[in-house]
Parts: C-alpha cells; structure tokens; sequence
C-alpha cells in the first residue's frame, strides 16, 4: 500500500466551471467556488469573481495564484487609466490588458480567463482569454475543468437577447450541471450581473441547489 503523503508543493489550482453570457441590457458572470491541490479540495467557497473595476469583472481558472496576480496587475492599470481619462474604461480596453498579461507571461502561467461587463460604447460584452493569450470576443464563453461537460447545453440553449431571469436561469443550470459531473468543480454558486445600473452579486449556497438527474439528493445522503 502506498503511504506517501501528498506534497506541500502541489500547486494549488482553481479546478473550475466558469461562465459569462450576453443578455439584452448587460452581461452575466457566474462560478462554482470549489479550489483543488491535487485531489484534496484546498477551498470550498473561492469567489473566483474578481472585480477589475466598478463596470467590468473577471473570471478566473487555472492556478489561483496566476489568476489572482494577473487580476491584481491588470485593478492597477485600470485605475491609472481611469484617473488619466476621467472616465470609465471600456470592456474591451480592460479586456486587452488582461490579455497582454497573460500572453507576455505566457511561458509562466496558467491562466485562463473571461472578461465581461458593460459599457456605454458597446453594452454587454464578453471576453474569452485562452491560456496561451489569445482573445476572443464572444457572445458566451466558459471555461476551467468543468466546461467540458456542458458544451452541449450551452449551444443547444443559448439565445440571443436573452431577457436577464432567462440568462440567469441559463447560468445556474449549466454551472449545476458542470458541478455535478465534474469532480474539480462543486461548492455554491456566485453570479455577478452587470448592466447601466451597475453590478449585483447573487450567492446560491450548495445546499440550495437541486439534485440533476442520477444524483443523490442531499435528503438522500443525509439518510
């Protein structure tokens, strides 16, 4: 029987069910929360919902510690920019950013990200920066360990101009459906909505969220 013990310097990765979707009048971001070392699940409840600033938010997969230096860098830029411009930067100015980060540092980390948010010039937008940095402008993205199992679902039922309580239905079924299928991912379920308005966060913890088809409900498990 093997009696080694796992390693302290197993890096700490995000595991991950990430996704953003357009809807008609702004953008939705939303995450599961669970952060894995190996097999060992480092952290139940990671917000992997990362403000860059007050109009445009960020999602974070890969290393944690990647994600949250690149996040860190790109908060920096942006106010500098702002204070410069005396106004809001655009979604896809800040979206740049983040993307030369993460292609400059290429060959260093591993980071994949989903830029989103809302601005005056160009409403609700959604970014997809792939691990080695490339950038695409996306009516929906998702990413992390947990996408692959919902490919599927989001294509057959993403809509265009979709009203927000049907964009937000969208999210939460296919973050539900990554979390149960994909051991990496799991925990509660963080939302960020962004319009004109501004930002609201919505939290779902895991004992609120309902059992998919072939999985024990929590009743069920208890008993």
């Amino acid at each position: 029987m093997d009696t080694t013990l796992p390693s302290t310097s197993t890096p700490v990765s995000m595991g991950t069910s990430i996704i953003a979707v357009t809807f008609d009048g702004g953008v939705i971001l939303g995450a599961d929360s669970r952060t894995t070392t190996g097999n060992y699940i480092a952290n139940r409840v990671t917000d992997k919902i990362t403000p860059l600033c007050d109009n445009v938010y960020t999602l974070r997969s890969g290393s944690a510690s990647d994600t949250q230096a690149i996040a860190g860098y790109v908060q920096h830029f942006i106010a500098q920019h702002q204070a410069e411009e005396g106004d809001q930067i655009t979604v896809k100015t800040a979206a740049n950013l983040v993307k030369m980060m993460a292609y400059n540092n290429k060959d260093f980390l591993q980071a994949g990200l989903i830029v989103a948010g809302f601005d005056k010039h160009g409403g609700g937008q959604v970014y997809s920066i792939s691990l080695g940095g490339t950038m695409t402008a996306t009516p929906f993205a998702m990413s992390g360990s947990g996408s692959t199992y919902i490919h599927g679902f989001c294509d057959k039922y993403w809509r265009e101009k979709m009203s927000e309580q049907d964009a937000m239905e969208f999210v939460t079924r296919a973050l539900r459906y990554a979390m149960t299928w994909d051991a990496s991912s799991g925990g509660c379920i963080r939302t960020v909505t962004i319009t004109a308005a501004g930002a609201k966060r919505q939290f779902i913890q895991g004992s609120q969220i309902p059992p998919t088809y072939g999985e024990l409900s929590r009743e069920q498990v208890v008993a």
